[in-house]
């Protein structure tokens, strides 16, 4: 499945996705534009709604998602429902 995503059609869905400019779907941020280089942990990354080890698939408008990188590093592979909510430090 690795092949895939370097693939026409995954490459594709990311530029549609990427077009809409909307918010990180996990923390609510704007994603920015100005982040180059796919390794920043502010830069726009594809989540899927339902992960693709549990089932989700690939290539589906309807289970891509806009996300930061760092945020779905953080996520994983849970589902949204057991998701950990943010939580603020607390202040010693």
């Amino acid at each position: 499945m690795a092949g895939i995503r370097n693939g026409r059609p995954y490459r594709r869905l990311v530029a549609w996705q990427r077009a809409f400019g909307l918010p990180c779907w996990i923390c609510g941020h704007n994603i920015p534009t100005s982040v180059d280089g796919q390794r920043h942990p502010l830069a726009f990354t594809l989540d899927h709604l339902v992960p693709l080890s549990r089932g989700g698939d690939l290539l589906d408008p309807a289970n891509a998602r806009s996300a930061h990188r760092r945020c779905n590093s953080a996520r994983g592979n849970r589902t949204d429902a057991q998701r950990q909510p943010v939580r603020a430090s607390r202040r010693w």
